[in-house]
């Protein structure tokens, strides 16, 4: 499991990296804060990447994979079958975040924490035993450690992870569980309506829990993973972009556990899951774009990979008014 102890002793930003590029950002060759929210991305990168020359030529996307038992239910528009399919895309090259990965010059590496090997279902039992959360957070640990990046992506696959998500932050957030509950990959409304019934049981079956153990005891497999990797990418110094709503209720449960959790990562979008915008903002992260995107998978993420990478080089690749004047 995920040591609470061990995020009480997170490392921290380099305040003295980050302040140089943003007495940087403050001198450059055009009207003062004309890209003031760029900068601050400059600045955010900065200083996790310790270095006052901040760039991103190694983003890596990570993208966690499991079934859920719950799918039994009647929870998903689509049937378990696909999480294995997906996965498989995402091996052959020839899914939509491998074309995006492409194009900006990223890797993307699939981890199977429970294809195949679905969760208990959460309304009737804990999604995951002991075990088998400790199992996933040391494969998590070596994936990340694996990593040659500058940027990590993290994003998963698993049909019907977003009724074990709306589980999580309900637990984890308060509120109704059926304000948390939306319709996925499409739901019609009886589907959404057997959603929000396992949520409900799950969350009565569960009883009070920590933010952590929610993640065991009514989320899923890919849900620690992400939290676990949101931990070990922390634990590197490395910079963390969020997908979206499945991504966003991992992160929420590091953040109810200790609220500096998520200080290296930025939001990367705004989803069209309804309460992804309820979401960000119990965690008061502004996203970066907002494209109405439902597909999961790290697109999202992905898909902003480009704005950091030009939000490092329009301060550190433009002169300074001192630079340049002084240069005529």
């Amino acid at each position: 499991m995920i040591d609470l102890a061990d995020l009480a002793d997170l490392p921290s930003s380099d305040e003295a990296s980050a302040a140089a590029v943003a007495a940087r950002a403050a001198d450059i060759l055009r009207p003062q804060g004309a890209l003031a929210k760029m900068d601050e991305l400059a600045v955010w990168i900065a200083g996790w990447q310790q270095t006052a020359t901040p760039r991103v030529i190694a983003p890596a996307a990570l993208i966690f994979a499991g079934d859920h038992g719950h799918v039994s239910e009647g929870t998903s528009a689509y049937p378990q079958e696909v999480t294995r399919a997906m996965v498989d895309a995402f091996g052959s090259g020839v899914s939509t975040i491998n074309a995006m990965a492409r194009h900006v010059g990223a890797t993307v590496s699939v981890v199977d924490v429970g294809v195949g090997r679905p969760t208990g279902n959460i309304a009737e039992e804990p999604a995951l035993t002991a075990q088998r959360a400790r199992s996933i957070v040391e494969q998590v640990g070596q994936a990340v450690a694996g990593l040659d990046a500058d940027l990590l992506v993290l994003g998963e696959m698993g049909i019907g992870n977003t009724t074990a998500a709306a589980a999580v932050c309900a637990a984890v957030l308060g509120g109704r569980p059926g304000e948390w509950v939306g319709r996925g990959t499409g739901v019609d409304d009886d589907g959404l309506a057997r959603k929000a019934n396992v949520v409900e049981r799950a969350l009565r079956r569960a009883g009070s829990v920590s933010p952590i153990d929610a993640l065991v005891a009514v989320g899923g497999s890919e849900l620690l993973a992400l939290a676990a990797g949101i931990v070990a990418a922390r634990r590197r110094r490395l910079p963390v972009l969020l997908d979206g709503f499945v991504v966003g209720a991992a992160a929420a449960a590091l953040a109810r556990a200790e609220p500096a959790a998520l200080e290296h990562c930025r939001a990367a979008h705004r989803s069209a899951e309804a309460a992804h915008g309820r979401l960000l903002e119990a965690l008061a992260l502004e996203p970066l774009l907002d494209l109405d995107m439902r597909l999961g998978e790290a697109s999202g993420a992905m898909a902003a990979v480009p704005l950091v990478a030009m939000a490092c080089a329009c301060v550190t690749e433009v002169p300074t008014f001192g630079e340049y004047f002084g240069e005529a």
